[in-house]
Protein backbone atom coordinates (compact mmCIF):
# COMPACT_ATOMS: atom_id res chain seq x y z
CA UNK A 1 0.00 0.00 0.00
CA UNK A 2 1.34 3.72 -0.71
CA UNK A 3 0.89 6.43 2.11
CA UNK A 4 0.66 10.14 1.33
CA UNK A 5 3.73 12.42 2.32
CA UNK A 6 3.96 16.14 0.60
CA UNK A 7 3.13 15.58 -2.60
CA UNK A 8 4.08 12.38 -3.21
CA UNK A 9 2.88 8.62 -2.39
CA UNK A 10 5.49 6.61 -0.63
CA UNK A 11 5.08 2.79 -0.83
CA UNK A 12 4.65 1.06 2.88
CA UNK A 13 6.74 -2.24 2.67
CA UNK A 14 5.17 -4.52 5.15
CA UNK A 15 3.22 -7.95 5.95
CA UNK A 16 -0.11 -8.71 6.48
CA UNK A 17 0.70 -10.50 8.95
CA UNK A 18 1.85 -6.91 11.27
CA UNK A 19 -1.02 -5.33 9.95
CA UNK A 20 -4.05 -5.60 12.82
CA UNK A 21 -6.09 -3.11 10.66
CA UNK A 22 -5.86 -0.37 8.17
CA UNK A 23 -8.35 2.67 9.55
CA UNK A 24 -9.42 4.40 6.87
CA UNK A 25 -12.44 6.65 6.71
CA UNK A 26 -16.11 4.58 6.21
CA UNK A 27 -16.98 4.23 2.53
CA UNK A 28 -19.80 7.03 2.05
CA UNK A 29 -21.71 7.48 -0.75
CA UNK A 30 -20.91 10.27 -2.95
CA UNK A 31 -23.34 13.19 -3.59
CA UNK A 32 -23.39 13.23 -7.67
CA UNK A 33 -24.39 16.74 -7.49
CA UNK A 34 -23.76 18.79 -4.31
CA UNK A 35 -24.16 21.91 -6.09
CA UNK A 36 -28.07 20.96 -6.98
CA UNK A 37 -28.57 19.55 -3.79
CA UNK A 38 -27.11 23.11 -2.12
CA UNK A 39 -29.17 24.84 -4.46
CA UNK A 40 -32.44 23.28 -2.79
CA UNK A 41 -31.26 24.34 0.68
CA UNK A 42 -30.75 27.75 -0.08
CA UNK A 43 -34.64 27.20 -0.57
CA UNK A 44 -35.07 24.89 2.18
CA UNK A 45 -32.22 25.29 4.97
CA UNK A 46 -31.73 23.38 8.21
CA UNK A 47 -34.27 24.94 10.38
CA UNK A 48 -34.13 28.65 9.04
CA UNK A 49 -35.63 30.36 6.19
CA UNK A 50 -34.73 30.63 2.97
CA UNK A 51 -31.60 32.64 2.23
CA UNK A 52 -34.01 35.39 0.32
CA UNK A 53 -36.15 35.35 3.22
CA UNK A 54 -33.35 36.00 5.32
CA UNK A 55 -31.70 39.10 2.92
CA UNK A 56 -34.98 40.52 2.58
CA UNK A 57 -35.92 40.19 6.54
CA UNK A 58 -32.49 41.81 7.25
CA UNK A 59 -33.00 44.24 4.70
CA UNK A 60 -29.16 43.26 3.71
CA UNK A 61 -26.94 44.60 1.18
CA UNK A 62 -23.63 43.94 2.71
CA UNK A 63 -22.95 40.52 2.78
CA UNK A 64 -20.04 39.07 4.82
CA UNK A 65 -18.76 35.13 3.50
CA UNK A 66 -16.21 33.50 5.89
CA UNK A 67 -13.91 30.90 4.48
CA UNK A 68 -11.22 28.50 5.69
CA UNK A 69 -7.47 28.69 4.92
CA UNK A 70 -5.10 26.95 2.43
CA UNK A 71 -4.22 24.84 5.62
CA UNK A 72 -8.31 23.20 5.66
CA UNK A 73 -8.82 22.04 2.01
CA UNK A 74 -12.67 22.66 1.36
CA UNK A 75 -14.24 22.39 -2.15
CA UNK A 76 -15.31 25.73 -2.72
CA UNK A 77 -15.95 25.29 -6.46
CA UNK A 78 -18.63 23.82 -5.60
CA UNK A 79 -19.46 25.67 -2.99
CA UNK A 80 -19.11 29.37 -4.08
CA UNK A 81 -20.50 29.44 -7.64
CA UNK A 82 -23.90 28.25 -6.42
CA UNK A 83 -23.93 30.79 -3.01
CA UNK A 84 -23.12 33.87 -5.31
CA UNK A 85 -25.67 33.26 -8.14
CA UNK A 86 -28.17 32.98 -5.32
CA UNK A 87 -26.68 36.11 -3.73
CA UNK A 88 -26.51 37.71 -7.01
CA UNK A 89 -30.48 36.59 -7.96
CA UNK A 90 -31.80 37.98 -4.21
CA UNK A 91 -29.97 41.80 -5.31
CA UNK A 92 -26.68 41.70 -4.11
CA UNK A 93 -24.50 43.76 -5.57
CA UNK A 94 -20.58 41.81 -6.81
CA UNK A 95 -19.07 44.78 -5.00
CA UNK A 96 -21.14 44.54 -1.69
CA UNK A 97 -20.00 40.82 -1.08
CA UNK A 98 -16.64 40.61 0.93
CA UNK A 99 -14.64 37.19 1.72
CA UNK A 100 -12.59 37.18 5.19
CA UNK A 101 -10.33 34.30 5.01
CA UNK A 102 -10.98 32.53 8.56
CA UNK A 103 -7.04 32.42 9.73
CA UNK A 104 -7.18 32.16 13.03
CA UNK A 105 -4.01 32.29 14.45
CA UNK A 106 -2.05 31.02 11.15
CA UNK A 107 -0.13 33.09 8.81
CA UNK A 108 -1.87 35.13 6.04
CA UNK A 109 -2.58 33.67 2.78
CA UNK A 110 -0.94 34.68 -0.07
CA UNK A 111 -2.49 36.20 -3.47
CA UNK A 112 -1.22 33.10 -5.60
CA UNK A 113 -2.83 30.96 -2.64
CA UNK A 114 -6.03 32.66 -2.14
CA UNK A 115 -6.22 32.07 -6.40
CA UNK A 116 -5.51 28.42 -5.86
CA UNK A 117 -8.15 27.84 -3.33
CA UNK A 118 -11.33 29.96 -4.74
CA UNK A 119 -10.22 30.11 -8.41
CA UNK A 120 -8.99 32.95 -10.47
CA UNK A 121 -12.58 33.96 -11.77
CA UNK A 122 -13.88 34.30 -8.30
CA UNK A 123 -10.40 36.09 -6.95
CA UNK A 124 -10.43 38.62 -9.33
CA UNK A 125 -14.01 39.48 -9.07
CA UNK A 126 -14.63 39.88 -5.24
CA UNK A 127 -12.71 41.50 -2.40
CA UNK A 128 -10.45 38.77 -0.05
CA UNK A 129 -9.30 40.02 3.02
CA UNK A 130 -7.05 38.52 5.76
CA UNK A 131 -8.05 38.02 9.17
CA UNK A 132 -5.46 38.91 11.53
CA UNK A 133 -5.79 38.12 15.49
CA UNK A 134 -3.71 40.84 15.96
CA UNK A 135 -5.46 43.84 14.30
CA UNK A 136 -5.12 46.96 16.96
CA UNK A 137 -8.75 47.54 15.23
CA UNK A 138 -10.81 44.69 16.91
CA UNK A 139 -13.93 44.76 18.48
CA UNK A 140 -14.88 43.89 21.75
CA UNK A 141 -18.08 41.94 21.92
CA UNK A 142 -18.07 42.05 25.99
CA UNK A 143 -17.38 38.94 28.36
CA UNK A 144 -18.22 35.33 27.53
CA UNK A 145 -19.77 33.06 30.16
CA UNK A 146 -16.20 31.70 31.03
CA UNK A 147 -14.95 35.44 31.81
CA UNK A 148 -13.36 35.19 28.24
CA UNK A 149 -13.49 38.51 26.42
CA UNK A 150 -14.72 38.03 22.69
CA UNK A 151 -12.24 40.04 20.49
CA UNK A 152 -13.72 39.85 17.24
CA UNK A 153 -12.60 41.37 13.42
CA UNK A 154 -14.50 44.57 13.28
CA UNK A 155 -15.66 43.86 9.47
CA UNK A 156 -18.80 42.28 11.45
CA UNK A 157 -20.06 45.35 12.00
CA UNK A 158 -19.57 46.93 8.60
CA UNK A 159 -22.10 43.70 7.51
CA UNK A 160 -26.02 43.04 7.17
CA UNK A 161 -25.55 39.56 6.86
CA UNK A 162 -22.55 36.58 7.66
CA UNK A 163 -22.43 33.74 5.94
CA UNK A 164 -20.12 30.60 7.58
CA UNK A 165 -18.56 27.95 5.16
CA UNK A 166 -16.30 25.24 6.10
CA UNK A 167 -15.65 21.47 6.22
CA UNK A 168 -16.23 19.29 9.20
CA UNK A 169 -13.56 16.93 10.09
CA UNK A 170 -12.86 15.27 13.85
CA UNK A 171 -10.64 18.75 15.98
CA UNK A 172 -8.21 16.93 17.90
CA UNK A 173 -9.59 19.21 20.96
CA UNK A 174 -12.67 21.06 19.91
CA UNK A 175 -14.06 17.92 18.89
CA UNK A 176 -15.27 18.46 15.40
CA UNK A 177 -14.00 21.57 12.97
CA UNK A 178 -16.82 23.67 10.83
CA UNK A 179 -19.72 25.76 12.35
CA UNK A 180 -19.00 27.63 15.19
CA UNK A 181 -15.05 27.37 14.58
CA UNK A 182 -15.54 29.78 11.40
CA UNK A 183 -15.75 32.65 14.08
CA UNK A 184 -13.86 31.26 17.44
CA UNK A 185 -10.76 31.07 16.45
CA UNK A 186 -11.96 32.54 12.50
CA UNK A 187 -11.80 35.51 13.00
CA UNK A 188 -11.38 36.17 16.80
CA UNK A 189 -8.21 37.99 18.73
CA UNK A 190 -5.36 36.32 19.94
CA UNK A 191 -6.75 37.02 23.60
CA UNK A 192 -9.45 35.49 23.15
CA UNK A 193 -8.40 32.51 20.90
CA UNK A 194 -5.37 31.67 23.70
CA UNK A 195 -8.99 32.39 26.74
CA UNK A 196 -10.56 29.74 24.34
CA UNK A 197 -7.98 27.14 23.46
CA UNK A 198 -5.98 27.24 27.31
CA UNK A 199 -9.22 24.22 28.08
CA UNK A 200 -7.27 22.13 25.60
CA UNK A 201 -6.36 20.54 29.32
CA UNK A 202 -9.71 19.71 30.30
CA UNK A 203 -10.44 15.85 30.06
CA UNK A 204 -13.08 16.26 27.69
CA UNK A 205 -11.32 17.93 25.39
CA UNK A 206 -10.81 15.49 22.72
CA UNK A 207 -11.25 14.65 18.90
CA UNK A 208 -15.17 13.52 18.43
CA UNK A 209 -16.35 14.56 21.76
CA UNK A 210 -18.66 17.77 22.07
CA UNK A 211 -20.13 16.20 25.59
CA UNK A 212 -18.83 18.58 28.21
CA UNK A 213 -16.43 19.70 25.94
CA UNK A 214 -15.81 23.75 27.47
CA UNK A 215 -13.86 24.85 23.80
CA UNK A 216 -16.29 23.70 21.77
CA UNK A 217 -19.34 25.32 24.45
CA UNK A 218 -17.50 28.83 24.34
CA UNK A 219 -16.57 28.27 20.44
CA UNK A 220 -20.41 28.16 20.23
CA UNK A 221 -21.03 30.38 22.60
CA UNK A 222 -19.00 32.90 20.78
CA UNK A 223 -20.68 32.47 17.63
CA UNK A 224 -24.04 33.38 18.68
CA UNK A 225 -22.55 36.33 20.31
CA UNK A 226 -21.51 37.79 16.72
CA UNK A 227 -24.94 36.69 15.13
CA UNK A 228 -24.09 34.07 12.26
CA UNK A 229 -27.21 34.26 9.71
CA UNK A 230 -26.33 30.76 7.47
CA UNK A 231 -24.36 28.55 7.71
CA UNK A 232 -22.98 26.26 4.57
CA UNK A 233 -20.27 22.91 5.78
CA UNK A 234 -19.71 20.10 3.72
CA UNK A 235 -18.15 16.45 5.04
CA UNK A 236 -15.77 15.34 2.63
CA UNK A 237 -14.34 11.75 1.72
CA UNK A 238 -10.10 11.33 1.76
CA UNK A 239 -10.33 12.30 -1.65
CA UNK A 240 -11.49 15.37 -0.83
CA UNK A 241 -15.45 14.01 -2.45
CA UNK A 242 -18.82 15.10 -0.97
CA UNK A 243 -20.28 12.93 1.39
CA UNK A 244 -22.91 15.58 2.78
CA UNK A 245 -23.81 19.08 2.38
CA UNK A 246 -25.74 21.01 5.01
CA UNK A 247 -26.96 25.36 5.12
CA UNK A 248 -28.79 27.06 7.14
CA UNK A 249 -29.02 27.59 10.85
CA UNK A 250 -25.91 27.94 12.08
CA UNK A 251 -25.78 25.32 15.12
CA UNK A 252 -28.48 22.25 13.80
CA UNK A 253 -26.86 22.59 10.09
CA UNK A 254 -23.42 21.99 11.57
CA UNK A 255 -24.71 18.97 13.85
CA UNK A 256 -26.34 17.25 11.00
CA UNK A 257 -23.21 17.02 9.36
CA UNK A 258 -21.40 16.06 12.42
CA UNK A 259 -23.28 13.24 12.36
CA UNK A 260 -22.05 12.08 9.17
CA UNK A 261 -18.36 13.01 9.75
CA UNK A 262 -18.75 10.82 12.51
CA UNK A 263 -19.61 8.13 11.07
CA UNK A 264 -17.25 8.92 8.58
CA UNK A 265 -13.95 9.49 10.51
CA UNK A 266 -14.64 7.90 13.64
CA UNK A 267 -13.12 4.36 13.59
CA UNK A 268 -13.62 2.36 16.55
CA UNK A 269 -10.84 -0.30 17.81
CA UNK A 270 -10.83 -3.11 20.14
CA UNK A 271 -7.01 -2.98 21.46
CA UNK A 272 -4.61 -0.24 20.99
CA UNK A 273 -0.93 -1.92 19.35
CA UNK A 274 2.56 -1.56 19.70
CA UNK A 275 3.40 0.19 16.60
CA UNK A 276 0.97 2.80 15.03
CA UNK A 277 2.27 3.62 11.52
CA UNK A 278 0.44 7.03 10.42
CA UNK A 279 0.54 9.56 7.22
CA UNK A 280 -0.78 13.29 7.96
CA UNK A 281 -2.08 12.86 4.96
CA UNK A 282 0.14 14.93 2.42
CA UNK A 283 0.21 17.95 1.64
CA UNK A 284 -1.18 20.63 2.69
CA UNK A 285 -1.97 18.55 5.91
CA UNK A 286 1.67 18.13 6.28
CA UNK A 287 2.85 21.37 5.33
CA UNK A 288 4.58 22.03 8.52
CA UNK A 289 4.73 20.35 12.17
CA UNK A 290 2.11 22.67 13.67
CA UNK A 291 -0.39 21.11 11.08
CA UNK A 292 1.11 17.82 11.21
CA UNK A 293 0.85 17.02 14.99
CA UNK A 294 -3.37 16.94 14.60
CA UNK A 295 -2.18 13.31 12.48
CA UNK A 296 -0.03 12.54 16.16
CA UNK A 297 -3.02 13.10 18.42
CA UNK A 298 -4.71 10.51 16.14
CA UNK A 299 -2.43 7.95 16.28
CA UNK A 300 -1.98 7.90 19.99
CA UNK A 301 -5.65 7.35 20.66
CA UNK A 302 -4.46 3.90 18.78
CA UNK A 303 -0.82 3.16 20.39
CA UNK A 304 -0.04 1.40 23.71
CA UNK A 305 1.64 2.98 26.51
CA UNK A 306 5.19 3.06 25.64
CA UNK A 307 4.80 1.92 22.13
CA UNK A 308 6.34 3.54 19.16
CA UNK A 309 4.20 5.93 16.49
CA UNK A 310 5.88 6.03 13.10
CA UNK A 311 4.81 9.59 11.35
CA UNK A 312 5.30 10.54 7.78
CA UNK A 313 5.02 14.15 7.34
CA UNK A 314 7.19 16.07 4.68
CA UNK A 315 6.87 19.69 6.75
CA UNK A 316 8.20 21.70 3.85
CA UNK A 317 7.38 24.96 6.00
CA UNK A 318 9.25 23.47 8.59
CA UNK A 319 7.72 23.87 12.19
CA UNK A 320 5.31 26.03 11.47
CA UNK A 321 3.50 29.11 13.24
CA UNK A 322 6.16 31.71 15.18
CA UNK A 323 5.47 30.96 18.58
CA UNK A 324 5.30 27.21 18.75
CA UNK A 325 8.95 27.29 16.68
CA UNK A 326 9.99 29.42 19.31
CA UNK A 327 8.54 26.63 22.24
CA UNK A 328 10.49 23.81 20.86
CA UNK A 329 13.41 25.31 19.75
CA UNK A 330 13.68 26.47 23.56
CA UNK A 331 13.08 23.76 25.48
CA UNK A 332 15.63 21.47 26.79
CA UNK A 333 13.26 18.97 27.87
CA UNK A 334 9.28 18.03 27.67
CA UNK A 335 9.11 19.30 30.95
CA UNK A 336 10.08 22.77 30.38
CA UNK A 337 7.07 22.53 28.10
CA UNK A 338 4.42 21.45 30.57
CA UNK A 339 5.63 23.64 32.89
CA UNK A 340 5.87 26.79 30.38
CA UNK A 341 2.26 25.90 29.54
CA UNK A 342 0.76 25.58 33.30
CA UNK A 343 2.48 28.99 33.66
CA UNK A 344 1.09 31.10 30.97
CA UNK A 345 -0.97 29.39 28.23
CA UNK A 346 0.01 30.83 24.96
CA UNK A 347 -1.63 30.28 21.53
CA UNK A 348 1.16 27.84 19.10
CA UNK A 349 2.89 27.08 22.70
CA UNK A 350 -0.42 24.84 22.70
CA UNK A 351 0.72 23.06 20.03
CA UNK A 352 4.34 21.82 22.07
CA UNK A 353 2.34 20.92 24.78
CA UNK A 354 0.43 18.63 21.87
CA UNK A 355 3.47 17.13 21.37
CA UNK A 356 5.00 16.96 24.53
CA UNK A 357 1.78 15.28 26.22
CA UNK A 358 2.37 12.71 23.42
CA UNK A 359 6.12 11.94 23.54
CA UNK A 360 6.00 11.89 27.27
CA UNK A 361 4.07 8.52 26.96
CA UNK A 362 5.50 7.45 23.70
CA UNK A 363 8.24 6.66 21.36
CA UNK A 364 7.65 9.21 17.81
CA UNK A 365 9.42 8.58 15.01
CA UNK A 366 9.25 11.30 12.28
CA UNK A 367 9.72 10.69 8.76
CA UNK A 368 10.32 14.53 7.16
CA UNK A 369 12.40 16.54 4.96
CA UNK A 370 13.46 18.22 8.59
CA UNK A 371 16.99 18.09 9.12
CA UNK A 372 17.80 15.60 11.41
CA UNK A 373 18.70 18.16 14.73
CA UNK A 374 15.29 19.68 14.41
CA UNK A 375 13.24 16.36 14.56
CA UNK A 376 15.32 15.88 17.83
CA UNK A 377 14.30 19.06 18.95
CA UNK A 378 10.74 17.90 19.20
CA UNK A 379 11.72 14.85 21.01
CA UNK A 380 11.14 12.83 18.07
CA UNK A 381 13.34 10.29 16.61
CA UNK A 382 14.82 10.93 13.17
CA UNK A 383 14.66 8.57 10.00
CA UNK A 384 14.98 8.66 6.54
CA UNK A 385 12.37 6.48 5.07
CA UNK A 386 10.08 3.65 6.03
CA UNK A 387 12.18 1.11 5.71
CA UNK A 388 14.42 2.00 8.67
CA UNK A 389 11.68 2.58 10.81
CA UNK A 390 10.27 -0.39 10.09
CA UNK A 391 13.33 -2.56 10.95
CA UNK A 392 13.57 -0.48 14.16
CA UNK A 393 10.25 -1.61 15.23
CA UNK A 394 10.68 -5.08 13.68
CA UNK A 395 14.26 -5.43 16.16
CA UNK A 396 12.43 -3.56 19.08
CA UNK A 397 9.03 -5.75 19.38
CA UNK A 398 9.98 -8.54 17.61
CA UNK A 399 9.44 -10.20 14.11
CA UNK A 400 5.83 -10.84 15.23
CA UNK A 401 5.51 -6.56 16.19
CA UNK A 402 1.59 -5.81 15.07
CA UNK A 403 0.93 -2.30 13.78
CA UNK A 404 -2.30 -0.48 12.86
CA UNK A 405 -1.77 1.52 9.58
CA UNK A 406 -3.34 5.00 9.57
CA UNK A 407 -3.17 6.60 6.17
CA UNK A 408 -5.40 9.71 7.04
CA UNK A 409 -3.95 10.22 10.08
CA UNK A 410 -4.91 13.94 10.37
CA UNK A 411 -8.73 13.39 9.93
CA UNK A 412 -9.52 9.67 11.20
CA UNK A 413 -9.60 9.13 15.11
CA UNK A 414 -9.32 5.70 16.40
CA UNK A 415 -11.90 4.96 19.37
CA UNK A 416 -11.33 2.30 21.95
CA UNK A 417 -14.74 0.62 21.85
Amino acid sequence: MKLQYGKEEIQLPIQDKHVIQILNPKKQKVLLYPENRLKELFKNPINSSSLKDLVNQKKARKVLIIVNDITRPTPYEVILPPLLDELHQIGIKKENIVFMIATGIHRSNSPEEIKKIFGENIFSTYNFINHDCDDPHLKELGNLKSGNKLWVNQIILDSDLIITTGVIVPHYFAGFSGGRKSILPGICGRKTIEGNHANMVHPHALAGNLKGNPVHEEMQEAAEKVGVDFNINVVTNEKHKIVEIVAGELLTSWQQGVEKCRQTYICPIEKKADVVIASAGGYPKDINVYQAQKALDNAYQAVKLGGTIILLAECSEGYGEDTFKRWIEEANSIDDIFHRLNKKFVLGGHKAFGIARVVKEVEVILISSLPPEKVRKLFFIPMENITQALNYVKEKYGEDFQAYILPSGNTVVPQIT
